[in-house]
């Protein structure tokens, strides 16, 4: 396989870089600083078109896949953007695939040309508090009415719900049945503005300037042609999301590695320290050059994984093992930036540790590196599954 770019794929690249890299790293800590969300930011890759990359054409969108709006998102990210900036967007790129895929036409021609102008904010409802990353543990529930449902239950970490008109919202429509876990889940997608629905902020560590949310329904009343594809097949939906986000999330981790890796090897060349370059040292170049080639590797799996995923093939394998080496490796690079910097490593004006706070995230989200290795030990080793 070659992983070579084309020549569009380099110039969306170079556009993509350019945009982001005019928001400099002192207008996204001010935004973290702040809980400020980046308005700006974001309409100015709403004006440019860059937000429905991944759109199909008939609907407003670029049509373009996965790998292109992977390369979006990793320039977002290494401009030093991080999470913050690639946070407003990335939804809007995956989470609204299950909509292209599975949606009626009256869904897809309400949502997506507003998504791909960015018009329209749209949010993702999975996580509850007593199943996290048991999905099919979750219990908020969707009763039949005579015009429709009626939603109740309460959902966690939801990005960007503050900001957000709509959610496509995972629910069950029967109870669990032990034999068949996955079964008797739906997704619709919802309206946030109603009194029915109540939003609370979660203080956290990093990503500040786009916040989460705890979203609580109480008796939310929806019509059924807010129901995406058929009930009770809602589970089997949400994978069709699983792979991309991993994959785009990948390339998110591998953006902040960059940006704290460029960073930090800027740093060794100025600092002198007992009359030489501290980068002169190999207890300082050493780590550096490794995050650089931990960096180079993960990249190549991202790749691979985008470039499979595009072409219909199975790539359950190259995302979880993407997600897992890029995490990684963002995470090293973006914590030796730290150690590069010394005690200036811990101070804001550096900018460092922000990345540091965002490249935990993830390892965490949106599956954690325990999960990632559970797919492989399981689905790729054929190990006894474990939960």
């Amino acid at each position: 396989m070659d992983f070579a770019l084309t020549d569009d794929q380099r110039a969306l690249q170079q556009g993509a870089r350019d945009l982001a890299r005019s928001f400099p790293d002192d207008y996204w800590a001010e935004r973290d600083s702040n809980g400020e969300f980046p308005w700006d930011f974001y309409r100015s890759f709403a004006d440019g078109g860059w937000l429905g990359i991944a759109i199909p054409t008939e609907y407003g969108g670029g049509g373009l896949g996965i790998l292109e709006a992977s390369l979006l998102l990793q320039e977002v990210s290494a401009s030093g953007a991080g999470m913050n900036g690639c946070s407003t967007m990335h939804l809007t790129i995956f989470g609204l695939n299950t909509i292209v895929k599975h949606g009626s036409e009256q869904l897809r021609q309400e949502v997506l040309p507003r998504a791909a102008d960015g018009s329209l904010h749209v949010c993702f409802g999975v996580t509850e508090p007593d199943a996290g990353t048991d999905t099919t543990n979750i219990s908020t529930f969707a009763h039949r009415t005579a015009d429709g449902y009626r939603i109740r239950g309460r959902k966690v970490w939801i990005t960007k719900a503050g900001d957000s008109q709509k959610m496509v919202l995972i629910t069950r429509t029967a109870p669990r049945d032990e034999s068949h876990r996955t079964a008797g889940m739906t997704l619709f997608l919802v309206d946030l503005d109603s009194p029915q629905v109540q939003l609370t902020l979660i203080p956290k560590m990093g990503r500040n300037a786009v916040a989460s949310y705890e979203v609580v329904f109480d008796d939310l009343e929806v019509p059924e042609s807010a129901r995406i594809g058929n009930e009770g097949e809602g589970f089997r939906y949400l994978l069709d999301g699983l792979n991309p986000e991993r994959i785009l999330l990948a390339h998110e981790a591998l953006g902040l590695g960059r940006a704290a890796l460029e960073r930090a090897t800027r740093y060794a060349k100025e600092r002198v320290v007992f009359g030489r370059p501290i980068g002169q040292n190999q207890g300082v170049a050493f780590p550096l050059a490794e995050a650089a080639t931990r960096l180079d590797a993960a990249e190549l799996m991202a790749r691979q994984a985008a470039w499979r995923y595009d072409q219909g093939l199975p790539c359950g394998r190259e995302a979880n093992m993407a997600k897992w080496l890029c995490a990684d490796a963002g995470f090293t690079a973006a914590d030796q930036a730290i150690q590069t910097h010394g005690g200036m490593g811990y101070a804001r004006e550096y900018h460092v540790e922000r990345y540091f706070r965002e490249a935990r995230i993830l390892r965490l989200a949106p599956v954690s590196q325990e999960m990632a290795m559970n797919y492989i030990a399981q689905h790729v080793l054929g190990l006894p599954k474990s939960y």
